[in-house]
């Protein structure tokens, strides 16, 4: 089987983390339970933000709020636990087989990425682009196109792996092409170029410095 991203290469491979390369779900639904319950923030609220920074996600449900003050303790529940945080199936091959062409663009904080990469048992890529790194997190444009730049390549020669809509929107306004993987959501809820049920359904191989894509 081929799709149209079978017959093209690119310069690079951009991957959001949560979700994409780890599942991180239990811990950041225990996180934001305390926090919600701190706060007195009904937790029912926070549906639909899978994506979106922290800081965006209590802006929208608690204005309320001391935002500086609960976005810190957000930070500090979540890098505080990463209890079974675990690479999805196909992840570490996927980064392996990359190497220098692939990155990571997160909605979190580089502590907190580091800290669920490192759990999770994820080779590290040079270039990992974080909420500090931005004024704009997804769904805008900004992280993708920062991760390009940082890898040396153009946004419109690079393919961004997403399972959030909002990190679909934000790499389709970069320019990059788009897989989304089905692992924290519903496949009609994914606009993509490919949608595949996680990371081992492809595989990536270099030739000459450019990335090829094959279907498993």
């Amino acid at each position: 089987m081929t799709t149209p991203l079978t017959h093209r290469t690119f310069a690079a491979v951009l991957f959001d983390n949560d979700g994409t390369l780890i599942d991180s779900a239990p811990a950041v639904v225990r996180a934001w339970t305390t926090w919600a319950a701190e706060h007195g923030v009904d937790i029912l609220t926070l549906r639909g933000f899978h994506g979106v920074p922290a800081a965006g996600i209590i802006q929208a449900v608690a204005p309320h709020l001391d935002q500086q003050a609960a976005l810190a303790r957000i930070i500090e529940l979540e890098e505080s636990d990463t209890t079974d945080v675990l690479a999805l199936p196909g992840a570490v091959e996927a980064l392996t087989a990359l190497g220098p062409r692939a990155a990571i663009a997160t909605s979190a904080t580089r502590g907190l990425a580091l800290a669920r990469l490192h759990a999770a048992g994820i080779p590290l890529p040079e270039v990992i682009v974080t909420v500090e790194d931005i004024t704009h997190g997804k769904p805008h444009p900004e992280p993708y196109l920062l991760a390009a730049e940082r890898v040396g390549a153009d946004p419109a020669d690079c393919l961004v792996v997403e399972d959030a809509p909002s990190g679909l929107t934000s790499a389709r306004a970069a320019g990059c092409a788009t897989v989304a993987v089905v692992t924290t959501g519903e496949r009609h809820e994914l606009e993509a170029d490919l949608v595949v049920p996680d990371l081992s359904h492809v595989r990536f191989g270099t030739t000459s410095g450019r990335v090829a894509l094959s279907l498993a």
